[in-house]
């Protein structure tokens, strides 16, 4: 009885592997039969795909007298552009470049086709793009190269030629260094017999900006720059002065940052100015200002704001300083009251807070407005001056130039007209340069 028992549990164990091996067997079947299928359906898709091109290429092989693989069907893909053999041929009466080409006549007149119907796809010109680069003409001959043997070298050997060498580092530079420049001319002849009066006069103003702003990526900003801008001014009623200054400015802005958030930095800001030559009034021999007279310090801690609006194209800072000290020293003592100090003293101390808008706002590629917004005060006199130059660029180099500059100074002299508001305006065109 007992070999009975182990006889069937030895047939049961046998048969229990006989299925698992047979469901093994058919695992292992369909396996290979799925990566057959898949590859079949890849040879598959490939051989649709190769026919579609083939009926595109037989379709135009038939359309351009089997002409294929012409590189001039490029202009039909490219950014479309205006190309003068197309104008050429439709224009002329007698041409001898039509009927030459099947391929040139039949891209040319697809592409007169979209001139006439859609010019507003039109991107480029034959023109533009000569002046960028060339426009290769066609080669009507196949290009043949003679190559000759020189020099047979000398197999080399298997054994690499380990060379030092040598690991330059560059070490990154954190300055940005830019200038801009411009000189404006003015030229106004009025007759002796016009009948609305008037003198002829002559003016120019001359304009340096330089900037050096020092930038590590990662916490530190320090921004400088110099102004310096100077006008002079002839007119025939003045018997007194041959020529006067109409603008006069020598004016130096640093700051110092440390950076806080992604646009506002911890900032220490140094403004100072004063101006190159004396000022005179028509018929007048008292000088109404000078180099040093005055010249203004102003410190300031406080914030700034970089400003990055409408694609970049409105640009710059805004400084906020709750705390600001402002130095005045004038030279000339009997100019000490049109400056607001003290009869007989050169100096003034000033405490109070003080803010700085600068910006540049680039309306297009020829038209910009640059506006500077000074203010501070002393919570007894205030001091304003907004300074506003809208530019008009023709090309790269003539320019019009239309600056108009208001100010408020209460710690003046009052004017009977126009109270402690002062006003400064003047259009011209000329020459400017930037880099």
């Amino acid at each position: 009885m007992r070999y009975i028992i182990t006889l069937f549990l030895t047939l049961g164990v046998m048969g229990a592997q006989a299925q698992t091996r047979a469901t093994s067997d058919r695992y292992l079947e369909y396996q290979e039969y799925q990566i057959i299928k898949n590859y079949s359906d890849s040879l598959l898709a490939c051989r649709l795909k190769l026919d579609s091109l083939q009926r595109v290429n037989d379709s135009l092989a038939v359309a351009y007298n089997n002409i294929l693989d012409d590189g001039r069907f490029y202009r039909l893909f490219a950014p479309l552009t205006f190309y003068h053999s197309s104008a050429n041929k439709a224009l002329r009466l007698s041409s001898m470049l039509r009927g030459q080409d099947a391929v040139a006549d039949a891209v040319d007149n697809s592409l007169l086709n979209v001139y006439l119907n859609r010019p507003d796809l039109v991107l480029n010109t034959e023109s533009q793009l000569r002046r960028v680069g060339t426009v290769n003409d066609e080669v009507n001959k196949p290009v043949q190269q003679t190559v000759s043997l020189v020099t047979r070298q000398t197999e080399a050997g298997d054994d690499p030629v380990a060379d030092d060498v040598e690991v330059v580092v560059s070490k990154p530079n954190f300055w940005t260094i830019k200038g801009d420049y411009y000189l404006q001319f003015l030229q106004n002849y009025i007759s002796g017999n016009w009948y609305k009066g008037g003198e002829s006069n002559y003016s120019f103003l001359a304009s340096a900006v330089l900037e050096a702003n020092y930038n590590n990526k990662q916490k530190l900003k320090w921004d400088n720059k110099l102004e310096a801008k100077l006008g002079f001014q002839t007119s025939k009623s003045d018997s007194i002065h041959s020529f006067k200054t109409t603008e006069d400015l020598l004016r130096l802005t640093s700051k110092l940052g440390l950076q806080a958030t992604k646009k506002w930095y911890y900032t220490l800001q140094l403004l100072a100015y004063t101006q190159f030559t004396k000022g005179y009034k028509s018929n007048d021999r008292f000088v109404y200002s000078d180099i040093m007279s005055p010249f203004v310090v102003n410190l300031s801690l406080g914030m700034d704001y970089t400003v990055e609006a409408f694609n970049k194209k409105l640009t710059g800072t805004v400084h906020l300083a709750p705390f600001a000290y402002n130095f005045k020293y004038v030279d000339r003592l009997e100019l000490a009251t049109r400056n607001g100090l003290d009869e007989g003293k050169h100096t003034l101390h000033d405490f109070g807070s003080q803010f700085t808008v600068d910006l540049k706002w680039a309306f297009t590629d020829n038209i910009s407005w640059q506006t500077r917004l000074y203010g501070f005060t002393t919570y007894k006199r205030t001091e304003m001056e907004w300074e506003n130059t809208f530019t008009f660029n023709f090309n790269k180099y003539i320019s019009t130039k239309l600056f108009i500059y208001p100010r408020f100074d209460d710690n003046t002299i009052r004017d009977d007209h126009h109270a402690y508001w002062q006003f400064k305006e003047f259009f011209s065109l000329g020459f400017n340069y930037s880099f």
